[in-house]
């Protein structure tokens, strides 16, 4: 376990964390802005003073940073970016071979900096600090001054050192899609205080966090691949609440499932003409009031929980009950690998 305990006043604003995280794999951390998430990475990595256990000074950390920004000298080209980086720590054993091989940046070593898009440097940001050898990676929104199509880009490489890194990393986002799909411990904040902790399945499934609804309010399932169905490029995913459908071919065998809580209809009996591929038995074990007009369900399938976002009058006129049976109408299903 790593061990996070800060405190730190600026102005108004007071962050106060005293709290545990597992020492391997991601931990998310997400929140609104403002909410301290910046600060937090900062008072770790020891560049914000803060009453924290820790005393030793910055570059006897061994923590590697990646900022929202690549922050790259201009005047080295990307080879020399990476060895800068990895002089920083003289006893580092970490391949650089086997960086380039894990980010695909071979081909970009030669060139200059101010030759490289948003995605490539950023890259190139990850492997100067994979090189450092470090004992904690903290990446603060790594991906958010990127468009769509080059953060889409990166993902597949923050996935792939994720399931190869032996090295933590806290990861920072506002984006739920990006902490749903790279994160197994999430830790929510607001304020500057931790208000929600845990797995990332468990969290995710809370209707009580303000933070957790709205677009936000969805839930995620370790699936894995049963078949392919080549004529309609579709594939069958099995989890612990039955089988769904989703679009495309995939490679790995095992993957996670994101369901968003507004793709997620409720009926009393199973519809027996729809277009909905993925109709699947649930329990109702709970309801949470989201706004004047809408209601979070929250369904057990199996293992796993889902939730559906349903008018209040949608569950007035069907009388839908806590231990309620009913059938969860799935209309769409994202795959993150």
């Amino acid at each position: 376990m790593i061990k996070l305990k800060h405190s730190v006043q600026k102005g108004n604003f007071f962050l106060e964390v005293d709290t545990k995280i597992p020492g391997q794999g991601i931990t998310g951390v997400f929140g609104e802005s403002g909410s301290g998430k910046t600060m937090l990475l900062r008072c770790i990595a020891g560049l914000e003073p803060s009453t924290s256990n820790a005393s030793k000074p910055v570059h006897k950390r061994r923590i590697g940073y990646v900022f929202q920004e690549p922050q790259l000298f201009a005047h080295l080209s990307v080879k020399q970016n990476i060895e800068f980086g990895r002089r920083r720590n003289p006893e580092a054993t970490v391949s650089m071979d086997d960086v380039v091989g894990l980010l695909e940046i071979g081909d970009l070593l030669p060139r200059s900096i101010t030759d490289l898009s948003g995605g490539e440097a950023q890259r190139v940001s990850i492997a100067r600090v994979l090189c450092q050898s470090p004992r904690l990676i903290l990446m603060d929104e790594p991906l958010s001054a990127l468009d769509e199509r080059r953060r889409n880009d990166v993902l597949p490489y923050l996935d792939r050192l994720h399931a190869e890194s032996l090295v933590p990393i806290i990861y920072v986002s506002h984006n739920i899609d990006e902490i749903c799909r790279l994160s197994d411990h999430l830790l929510v904040l607001d304020s500057g205080k931790v208000i929600a902790e845990g797995g990332l399945q468990d969290t995710l499934s809370r209707t009580d966090l303000p933070q957790l609804r709205g677009r936000n309010a969805g839930a995620v399932v370790e699936a894995t691949q049963s078949r392919y169905d080549d004529e309609f490029d579709l594939t069958l995913f099995g989890f612990s609440g039955g089988e769904l459908w989703a679009p495309g071919r995939y490679d790995s065998s095992s993957v996670r499932l994101r369901i968003s809580a507004s793709d997620i209809s409720l009926s009393r009996v199973p519809a027996e003409s729809s277009t909905i591929l993925n109709i699947l038995a649930a329990t109702i074990e709970a309801t949470t009031s989201e706004s004047a007009a809408t209601e979070l369900v929250r369904l057990r399938l199996g293992n796993d929980i889902l939730l559906a976002r349903i008018t209040r009058r949608s569950l007035q006129q069907l009388g839908l009950q806590v231990g309620d049976k009913v059938f969860a109408q799935i209309k769409s299903v994202t795959v993150r690998r």
